[in-house]
């Protein structure tokens, strides 16, 4: 999405993070500057969401050792130091993450506008305000603390954002306890089963199946085809992002089977990012996990 400024929104949700057991967190360090490559010649702004943070999915204390010795800071051991001493193993958890993140931004500060930290615990605060002065007094003045999603609409566009459900949920659950009601029992009903013609969040086994055995799923093909004929000289394309409601309903009208018509939305964009979003949604990516170490080390 974009903030109030038009700048680009770069957002990290820890409560995506899967397993600890099953993530490459080398890898996700490698994403994570893959990412922001690919914004930082412009402007830009990042939303770190800390809701979900667990120990289920916190990275082990020696990744972050690693981790840490990927940046050039002549002082990052002796941080990594004085937050293990300050801090149990479950608050070196929760203040390593974001700290992390934070050395990370530095390396591309110079068009970072703005960092917002949303639903932050009292430890993160306390923590930053601690190390602050040694990461960089101008990055510094560049985080603000937001303890609720409306926050968010004094800075961003609100609408065009992807938050996750969990974080929805917690934001209201904070909400109601300001005002003394305890959260209501939330039921979580069974998953339904996909639609037969359904194109996002299934695999392309099942896709394939349910349309007599075509090899290329329609959402692709007609992405593809639209993009060849239209999109090609347009700059930004696959950076540039769409309204997330118009992406749900474009979705919406693909999982049941209708017909969609990129001309009607007049955003070239759109396109672009159903075929990114679909790509995403995969259960099981185009080259496959099994053949993802391999394929890696061909590039």
């Amino acid at each position: 999405g974009d903030d109030n400024s038009g700048r680009k929104v770069i957002t990290f949700s820890c409560c995506r993070m899967p397993p600890s057991h099953q993530l490459n967190h080398t890898r996700l360090l490698e994403y994570l500057k893959y990412t922001l490559d690919q914004y930082v010649e412009n402007d830009y702004t990042v939303v770190y969401f800390h809701y979900g943070l667990k120990s289920l999915n916190k990275p082990s204390l020696k990744w972050l050792q690693t981790a840490y010795k990927e940046f050039d800071r002549k002082y990052v051991s002796k941080i990594f130091g004085l937050l293990f001493r300050l801090c149990n193993a479950r608050k070196f958890h929760e203040g390593s993450v974001l700290f992390l993140i934070c050395l990370q931004l530095t390396e591309y500060k110079k068009n970072l506008k703005a960092l917002y930290v949303v639903h932050p615990t009292n430890f993160i605060k306390i923590l930053w305000n601690i190390f602050k002065p040694l990461i960089s007094h101008k990055f510094g003045k560049k985080i603000t603390y937001l303890n609720h999603l409306s926050d968010l609409r004094e800075h961003l566009k609100y609408d065009q954002l992807n938050i996750p459900q969990e974080v929805i949920r917690h934001d209201e659950n904070l909400r109601r306890k300001q005002k003394g009601k305890l959260p209501p029992v939330v039921k979580v009903p069974p998953p339904r089963p996909p639609l037969p013609t359904q194109q996002f969040g299934v695999s392309l086994q099942y896709i394939k199946d349910k349309n007599k055995g075509e090899l290329i799923p329609p959402v692709m093909k007609e992405t593809v085809s639209y993009l060849k004929r239209k999109g090609l000289q347009v700059e930004g394309l696959f950076r540039r992002s769409a309204s997330i409601q118009t992406i749900k309903d474009v979705q919406k009208l693909y999982n049941q089977g209708k017909s969609v018509n990129f001309d009607d939305y007049n955003d070239i964009h759109i396109p672009a990012v159903i075929l990114k979003t679909f790509l995403r949604e995969l259960p099981q990516p185009l080259l496959t996990f099994e053949c993802y170490d391999q394929i890696l080390g061909i590039t």
